[in-house]
């Protein structure tokens, strides 16, 4: 069930960044996260152009923000940066105008957001802890430990899925159909340079707007029966600014898929970026099995190095002067997470996977402002428990064959990690 988007194994030779015209470099070609070429294009920006204007793009025209203090500064002021209509480079098919609360400004925006806030509030998370540490127990004792496996699907994944079905409160044995939409929802052409095929990407977005559709109206014969629970359509049928979304059909798969990929890319791509990082630098996994108490702060530079999430996108609502650039009214600007994170003027080292490293929480990755990732401490949560759960079973994970990437300049994401346990 799980959608693949896999690059081709050799990828088309992307030109050294230094050879090519500075107004001509272009960061939403989808091949440079894909094959790793990013890191040296985003270098190049930060360091002569932060604030960066390509004219013709496959997504049109764009200002690329790269350094950490000025991406601040676009996502702290959303009266100047607005977030409408969308939030990636590119704009919505016309048969695909959905409308979510990411997108949208204050006060609709905050109204939406604090009627499934909830769920991630501290008393949930605590409900939630001993619940996810069965579920990781469960999949970590049931790994083959005998041969090569692909921790993407496994674990990743898995982990995922089940704990974005709890948060709906839908059945697990649908879990996957969540990855799945999450996966077509993220790789439209048109949105991120994905690979999916739009007809494909339509009927899974009518499958989930269906589904969710019979989900919302036996939830809500439940609550009037006095059944009350506290999953994410439960407090959006609770709330008087959500309580009639499924009359507004974009806006209702709008915030279904917002809340769908929020909890789905972030948290599977961190717990695939963890052993893949570990490796890569095998010193700090020496640190790590010799103090299992830097898991704490490990998850936080797991989350920075990785960064889910490359890039958000905003609309100048008024001619705005940024890095000695003027940003006219209407521009398309795009907040480049993924470069802010390595930016050696905020951050030591930047390009260092430290787990010891002091004040790791001070990262682009969930972003800031009313924006902020709504999900930041769940998503936290479970990657502690996973690596407080991996290091009781395992004394080192090792990675044996090649990473396969997604193909987008959005999702920063894996479709393979082939590994190896190695038993205490």
């Amino acid at each position: 069930m799980n959608a693949q988007f896999k690059p081709s194994s050799v990828y088309p030779v992307l030109p050294n960044p230094n050879d090519v015209a500075l107004h001509e470099i272009d960061v939403s070609d989808p091949r440079l996260l894909a094959s790793g070429e990013w890191e040296t294009y985003f270098k190049r920006l930060r360091d002569e152009d932060p604030v960066h204007y390509i004219e013709d793009s496959p997504f049109g025209p764009f200002w690329s923000v790269t350094r950490f203090e000025d991406i601040l500064f676009v996502d702290r002021n959303h009266q100047l940066f607005s977030s409408e209509p969308v939030i990636v480079i590119g704009d919505r098919p016309e048969d695909m105008l959905l409308d979510m609360f990411i997108a949208m400004d204050p006060p609709k925006h905050d109204k939406q957001r604090q009627a499934v806030q909830g769920v991630v509030a501290p008393a949930n998370l605590a409900q939630l802890e001993g619940l996810i540490r069965s579920r990781v127990e469960d999949i970590l004792d049931n790994l083959p430990t005998d041969k090569e496996f692909n921790w993407v699907e496994e674990v990743s994944i898995e982990l995922t899925a089940r704990m974005l079905a709890t948060l709906f409160g839908m059945p697990q044995e649908d879990r996957h159909k969540l990855i799945y939409w999450s996966d077509m929802a993220t790789a439209d052409p048109a949105l991120t340079g994905g690979e999916a095929d739009r007809d494909e990407v339509l009927q899974a977005m009518h499958e989930c707007a269906t589904y969710f559709s019979q989900l919302w109206l036996q939830r809500k014969e439940e609550i009037k029966a006095g059944n009350k629970s506290y999953d994410l359509i439960s407090l959006l049928l609770s709330n008087d600014d959500t309580r009639d979304l499924i009359d507004r059909p974009m806006e209702f798969l709008g915030n279904l898929l917002l809340l769908i990929v929020g909890g789905n890319d972030t948290t599977r791509n961190s717990i695939t970026g963890g052993i893949k990082f570990l490796n890569e630098f095998p010193k700090e996994y020496e640190k790590l099995r010799a103090d299992h108490s830097l898991i704490p702060n490990m998850v936080s530079e797991i989350i920075r190095f990785q960064t889910p999430l490359a890039h958000m996108r905003r609309l100048a609502t008024q001619d705005v002067e940024l890095a000695g650039k003027t940003i006219k009214k209407g521009d398309k600007v795009v907040m480049w997470y993924v470069s802010g994170n390595r930016d050696e003027r905020a951050i030591d080292t930047p390009d260092q996977f430290t787990i010891d490293r002091p004040n790791a929480r001070h990262h682009l990755s969930f972003g800031f402002g009313v924006h902020r990732c709504m999900g930041n401490r769940l998503a936290e949560m479970q990657l502690r428990i996973l690596w407080e759960e991996i290091l009781q079973r395992f004394e080192t994970i090792e990675v044996v064959g090649e990473t396969e990437h997604v193909l987008s300049n959005f999702v920063k994401g894996y479709t393979k990690l082939p590994v190896q346990l190695h038993k205490k």
